[in-house]
């Protein structure tokens, strides 16, 4: 085997281990309570981030799924050139609540935290809740409001302002399940044992 043929070997074995995220998710991610009873840290984060925030739990929950499948080392998947050269990934998302590196530093800087890291659910929903209460400052969207809280965290709120999410129709379909899980999860957790 050539020295060439086994560089390209070992790089393409390399770019296609680092895609997914490797830390386990919780089992059974359609049910909060099992969510929460597996990881009880899931749960104090959530429950401080609403404390300090007001974005309920229930809308942190869904849109953590949506980004990240409660996944803390998710990523977005490699670009390729000719289907096999890696040329980077799609873009900086990163952790828990896909951060970009850019609204991430935003975010430390904005805090003053600057130990805070985006593979930690404490950081990571503390983050997540911070936007989104920015968003309700800035845009008027109703903490409570799952589907336009996320269409804003996607699409950014300049995005949302211009209402870029218009001509996505599959954004759309994806706003609308991740308000349908919000509606669920806040009936489970409403009926779950006390988890505080």
């Amino acid at each position: 085997m050539s020295r060439l043929f086994r560089a390209l070997v070992i790089v393409l074995l390399a770019a296609s281990c680092g895609g997914g995220g490797g830390t386990s998710a919780p089992r059974n991610l359609d049910n909060a309570c099992s969510i929460l009873q597996q990881r009880p840290g899931y749960n104090r984060a959530f429950q401080a981030a609403e404390r300090k925030w007001g974005v309920p739990v229930h809308v942190q929950m869904a849109s953590m799924y949506q980004e990240s499948k409660f996944k803390s080392d998710a990523r977005t998947p490699f670009r390729y050139a000719l289907g096999v050269i890696p040329m980077g990934r799609q873009s900086s998302a990163y952790g828990y609540s896909q951060a970009l590196n850019g609204t991430w530093d935003e975010y430390v800087e904005n805090q003053r935290r600057f130990r805070a890291k985006r593979n930690d659910i404490r950081d990571a929903s503390d983050f997540m809740a911070w936007y989104m209460a920015e968003s309700t400052r800035r845009l008027g969207i109703s903490p409570h409001d799952a589907r336009n809280q996320y269409l804003a965290y996607h699409e950014g709120r300049t995005g949302f302002s211009r209402g870029t999410y218009n001509n996505k129709a599959w954004l759309l379909r994806v706003a609308d399940e991740v308000a349908a899980r919000s509606a669920v999860y806040q009936v489970q957790l409403a009926g779950c044992r006390r988890l505080r």
